[in-house]
């Protein structure tokens, strides 16, 4: 380079005075870089003290401490400063035309600086020389300030100089700038420091407030804070200078530390002190509300919703059930005064994380086996704050949910296990209807083990001459509770266990993130053991269920929902497994496990209409009745096992009365069933009447017509038990007249089938005719799964069976036929 020539004198004045500016921005940046470098120590110590002071730390050492700490900092900042001196020298100019220079391409201010000593005078080489050096100016079109480069990383290996931006970052949060001034006071004078009057004081509201701690030396005279807030004051210097005074606390007692429980004032008297007035942030208690009734869920399960409110949060909540015996009514086993049991307590379950401000919910508890279940309660609802503040009771009444028993057996083992733990001395009673009830085992009984199970429980009623401890009560209603769960559900319980079981699976395999084999088979697990539970719910629930186990309140009575619905559903869950929409296949199968619970199974569109459909609505409503007044009687043996009378009425011979008294009970106790007998006698009529709307009415055995002879027949028999008193012969009969009703609805369900397809014209060969499935098959009556048609017996059946595999994968081969009906077929084949 040329030292007579500058880069800048053969540039026009625009250009030359933006690299002027280039270079006078790069080199003060070059200087500050130089500085930093060279006082990086100087400026962390001063950082780092800085921190501290904001912190208090002076506040906290003892006299010597703080000497000691000046004397070093002094020291320290001494010898950062003579270092710093010694590294630092300051940029030429050489140095920032070369900074600049090369963050440019081809390094133009080189070459605008140098001269031709080779050439010089030749006029070619002199063009030559010309045009490069022009290229080189359009170079400097794009000339900018160089930034410093402070890297302090390779100087400062142990990072003091992050320790030190982190400690005045905390000062900055967590302390004050005023007291960095505290220093400038103990360096007033020698004695000043070791006796001046100094306090420190913190208000820390409650954690449930959400509001940060505050430094009392920042606050107004005037300021209000949450009750419960804490106060902690400290006081340097000689003891006596600075006192307290507060009456926030209620406390006699003068501490540093107290808890600011009311308004009032908190005063430090002193030639430092203070006085601030204090006032409490209101803090209304929590609100709790018990929305809607209680209902009941298909297991039982008890479902309250409830709504709670606080202005800074619901800290816990109670559901509190007590037994309200004014409102049981008090006959049979009630009328006995109830033993003392303790109320139910069930906690609400408050979210863990989230606001607290605002709860709606649901309690869910199953007490169907509680002795309180079944029996009318009053709720309360209590909800606290994290104050300790209570809410007002949110009360109401309701009947304690349990488990409906639709088999009259099993319903009538838990109306007397739950006599029997409203008082245990109703053990004779209920041994005595256990006995009653269960008097012919053949009939009422599917399987003897819980004939055995039921006589044992009654030997242990009679074993103790009806004085039994409150754990053998217990037994035996533990037990009483595990025969009407035999007798209701029987296979069902089975297979309501597979379907809860394929649904955990499927379930876990969502969150585990399953494969798609393993999908296809947890759903194909899932598909067979609903098909499963829903042919034995049908099975079990037979024509007369007319009402499934659905929630008591608050649930659309009559909801139907039918297996084409439920295949859809499952379709739907196995294809957002399958796209990894875990999230919503997950809601969908928490719709299918409410909707399985609350399901009412159906098979076609209904049961039609014209003569066929009313015949079946009013054998439908004679059913009802019938077994209504099958209820009424047997109310009536359990009044008459009550007051341990005989069970014959007041038309068996030999009985005297004896006394106005007996003579008058039993003369109402003759009208009582002399009211029964009618009531017979008018659903018999009614249902003579019944058959003419009857297609086939009229018929002989085996058709609807017989099986309404057999009904009226067995009517016939119990309204002469009744008349005679017989009220154990009543309840057979009656029995088997319900019997002979199912019979006929059943029957009267295929032929109105037939009747249709033949209206259609659709042959019967086989295929998909109307009302069949794809076998041919006429399906089961009112809403059963599968079929009544009477299976193949005898040295035919292997042959029928191989002749019906084939026939099966001759369909599912026929690409014709409908997804649908091909994907049923395929289900047959895979039980095979």
């Amino acid at each position: 380079m040329d030292p007579e020539h500058g880069p800048t004198d053969s540039l026009d004045r625009p250009l030359a005075r933006r690299v002027k500016v280039a270079l006078l921005l790069t080199g003060a940046g070059l200087v500050l870089e130089r500085i930093a470098l060279a006082f990086w120590p100087l400026i962390s110590l001063f950082i780092f003290a800085a921190g501290l002071l904001m912190l208090g730390v002076q506040d906290a050492l003892p006299i010597w401490g703080l000497r000691a700490g000046l004397a070093l900092f002094g020291i320290a900042t001494l010898l950062s400063l003579i270092l710093g001196l010694r590294a630092i020298h300051l940029p030429r100019k050489a140095e920032v035309v070369t900074r600049v220079d090369a963050h440019l391409p081809g390094r133009p201010l080189q070459a605008l600086s140098d001269t031709v000593l080779v050439g010089a005078g030749d006029a070619a080489s002199e063009t030559l020389w010309e045009r490069h050096r022009q290229r080189m100016i359009a170079r400097l079109a794009s000339v900018r300030p160089v930034a410093p480069n402070i890297r302090l990383a390779p100087r400062d290996p142990l990072a003091l100089r992050l320790v030190a931006l982190t400690t005045l970052g905390m000062g900055l949060l967590f302390g004050s700038v005023e007291r960095v001034g505290s220093l400038a006071s103990l360096q007033g004078s020698g004695g000043e420091i070791a006796t001046g009057p100094i306090w420190e004081g913190w208000v820390r509201p409650p954690a449930y407030s959400g509001k940060p701690t505050l430094y009392l030396g920042d606050l107004d005279p005037h300021f209000d804070v949450p009750k419960g807030a804490d106060v902690t004051l400290r006081f340097y210097g000689e003891d006596g200078v600075l006192t307290l005074r507060e009456t926030v606390s209620g406390d006699t007692d003068t501490r540093s530390d107290f808890r600011i429980r009311q308004p009032g004032e908190i005063e430090i008297d002193g030639p430092t002190g203070r006085l601030w007035e204090v006032a409490l942030q209101p803090d209304a208690p929590p609100m709790a509300e018990l929305v809607g009734p209680m209902t009941r869920a298909p297991s039982g399960e008890a479902r309250q919703d409830f709504r709670l409110s606080d202005d800074f949060g619901v800290s816990r909540a109670i559901l509190t059930i007590s037994r309200d015996v004014e409102a049981v009514e008090r006959r049979y086993g009630y009328v006995l005064p109830p033993e003392p049991r303790e109320d139910i307590s069930v906690p609400v379950m408050l979210p863990q994380t989230g606001d607290r401000r605002e709860i709606e919910g649901r309690i869910a508890e199953n007490l169907a086996q509680h002795p309180f279940a079944g029996l009318p309660v009053r709720l309360s609802l209590s909800a606290w704050d994290e104050a300790g503040q209570e809410s007002s009771e949110a009360l109401g009444e309701s009947i304690l949910p349990t488990r409906r028993f639709f088999d009259p057996l099993a319903a009538a083992l838990v109306d007397q296990r739950r006599e029997l733990l409203w008082n245990r001395e109703n053990a004779p009673r209920t041994a005595q209807v256990l006995r009653a009830i269960s008097v012919n085992p053949s009939e009422m009984f599917d399987e003897m083990t819980s004939y055995v199970r039921l006589r044992e429980v009654i030997g242990q009623l009679e074993g103790r001459n009806g004085r039994l401890t409150g754990e053998q009560v217990d037994t035996i209603a533990a037990a009483l509770w595990d025969i009407a769960l035999e007798l209701e559900d029987g296979e069902l319980k089975e297979a309501l266990a597979r379907l809860h079981r394929a649904q955990e699976r499927l379930s876990q395999a969502m969150r585990d993130g399953a494969t798609p084999e393993e999908i296809e088979n947890l759903m194909q697990e899932l598909r067979e053991a609903t098909r499963d539970y829903m042919q034995q719910l049908a099975e079990q629930q037979g024509p007369d269920a007319d009402d499934t186990d659905t929630p008591d309140q608050g649930q659309d009575q009559g909801q139907e929902i039918t297996q084409d619905q439920l295949q859809q559903l499952m379709d739907r869950i196995q294809e957002l497994m399958e796209q990894g929409r875990m999230a919503e296949a997950q809601q969908l199968m928490d719709m299918l496990a409410e909707m399985l619970e609350n399901m009412r199974v159906t098979q076609g569109e209904g049961q039609g209409s014209g003569q066929g459909g009313e015949g079946m609505q009013g054998l439908q409503d004679t059913l009802r009745d019938q077994q209504q007044l099958n209820d009424d009687t047997f109310s009536d043996l359990q009044e008459q096992f009550g007051r341990n009378a005989p069970a014959q009425g007041g038309d068996q011979q030999g009985d005297e009365p004896d006394g106005d008294a007996q003579g008058g009970g039993e003369a109402g106790e003759e009208g009582a069933e002399q009211s029964l007998s009618e009531r017979q006698r008018a659903l018999r009529e009614a249902l003579r009447e019944q058959r003419r709307n009857v297609p086939g009415g009229g018929g002989g055995e085996g058709s609807v017509g017989g099986a309404l002879d057999r009904a009226d027949r067995a009517m016939e028999e119990a309204e002469r038990a009744l008349r005679e008193g017989d009220l154990s012969g009543a309840l057979d009969g009656q029995a088997e007249a319900m019997e002979a009703l199912r019979d006929g609805m059943r029957q009267l369900d295929e032929q109105q089938a037939q009747s249709q397809q033949d209206q259609d014209g659709q042959p019967n060969d086989g295929s998909e005719a109307q009302g069949r499935d794809p076998l041919g098959r006429t399906p089961g009556g009112m809403g059963r799964l599968g079929t009544d048609d009477e299976f193949y017996e005898g040295e035919d059946v292997y042959r029928r069976a191989e002749e019906l595999l084939d026939e099966i994968r001759r369909r599912t081969e026929d690409r014709e036929r409908t997804a649908e009906e091909r994907d049923y077929l395929n289900r047959l084949l895979d039980q095979f």
